[in-house]
């Protein structure tokens, strides 16, 4: 009987007996005590209703989270075990199980969303993963970027393009859409903090280079929600495009330095935006296909495993699944557990389970 605790957005806890897991409601994103309060209070809800005493924990790997606190905590004050498990690889563990998965599949894991704590403590985010519910390799991911004022950087997709840009180069020029919603004082300052790497984080998230690709070609530059920038991106596509932007493997790493060079060619030419953002996702589809066909090639796996909040974009989701589809791989996408973070809970129960077996 294990309890698995979730993630902090979008949060959910899973709880299991027997060969039966129990996913609960949604519960929300656990940033105040209202919520937190929620959360512990239906914990013991669906323990009482099932008849479970839990003996195993499981929570997120990121000290921060409320979720994992209430872990820690618990599993201090009861003496019992507690497992942390990766984010990502609680997300891949989400859809094998959605899919009916056994504990010896293997599988490659296309693993894309916003925040997830990584084992060397850096923010992941644009991840490909090689494993099954006991392990995980990280086989490759996208380019580190500097993320300023970390998760704060969300409602701010001007923020994060310009720091993108830093990252990897590129000046800041004043035909830039990011640029020019800030005043001179706002852009010194963050161009400061970025070369001090003051209050900055490294990351690799798929979600955030949606953002800051949206802000660059003048989409959304300040959000009200999270994924906003993503969603309008997405609204522009031109379904007829076909040019796909290069998103080359340098080894472990994707590349995104062509990307931006193309996406600013594309733009100071005078591209409409609905086939740059065509291209974008044309590009982020066809590197899918790119790094499954070099680890089919390396491993002989055939089955890839969609997961994380990004996948809730539906052409992204539709282009890459036709693209795999047409390689012969098997994929795997979610049906009855979210793709975002609503679905890590179950991740984390059956990882910790197969652990537990071991």
């Amino acid at each position: 009987e294990i309890l698995a605790c979730g993630a902090e957005l979008k949060n959910t806890f899973c709880l299991s007996r027997d060969h039966y897991a129990f996913l609960s409601h949604h519960i929300g994103d656990l940033e105040n005590y209202e919520t937190l309060q929620s959360f512990e209070e239906g914990i013991q809800h669906y323990q009482n209703l099932f008849r479970i005493r839990p003996s195993l924990l499981a929570a997120d790997l990121h000290p921060d989270y409320l979720s994992t606190k209430y872990a820690v905590d618990r599993a201090r004050k009861e003496n019992l075990p507690l497992y942390q498990i990766q984010h990502h690889h609680a997300h891949m563990a989400s859809c094998l199980a959605d899919n009916h998965r056994h504990a010896d599949e293997q599988a490659i894991g296309l693993i894309f969303d916003g925040t997830g704590y990584g084992t060397d403590g850096k923010i992941w985010g644009g991840e490909v993963l090689v494993g099954s519910y006991t392990s995980f390799q990280r086989r490759f991911h996208l380019t580190e970027t500097l993320l300023p004022g970390g998760d704060s950087a969300i409602r701010n997709p001007a923020k994060i393009a310009l720091a993108q840009l830093f990252s990897l180069d590129f000046p800041w020029t004043d035909d830039l859409a990011p640029l020019r919603s800030f005043d001179s004082g706002q852009a010194a300052l963050l161009q400061s903090q970025l070369k001090q790497q003051i209050n900055c984080v490294q990351t690799t998230s798929m979600g955030r280079l949606f953002d800051a690709v949206s802000a660059l070609i003048g989409v959304r530059q300040t959000a009200t929600y999270e994924g906003q920038a993503a969603i309008e991106l997405e609204n522009l596509c031109d379904p007829t495009e076909t040019v796909a932007y290069s998103m080359p493997v340098l080894e472990e790493e994707i590349s995104l330095t062509e990307l931006y060079q193309q996406v600013l060619a594309d733009l100071r030419s005078g591209s409409p935006i609905t086939c740059i953002s065509a291209r974008f996702h044309n590009g982020v589809s066809e590197m899918c296909r790119q790094v499954c066909l070099q680890i089919r090639q390396e491993s002989g796996l055939n089955t890839v495993a969609l997961s994380g909040g990004v996948w809730q974009n539906i052409t992204l989701l539709v282009k890459t699944i036709h693209m795999l589809r047409h390689e012969g791989f098997s994929v795997l996408i979610h049906h009855n557990v979210p793709a975002n973070d609503g679905g890590i809970a179950l991740g984390q129960l059956m990882i910790a389970a197969h652990q537990l077996e071991r």
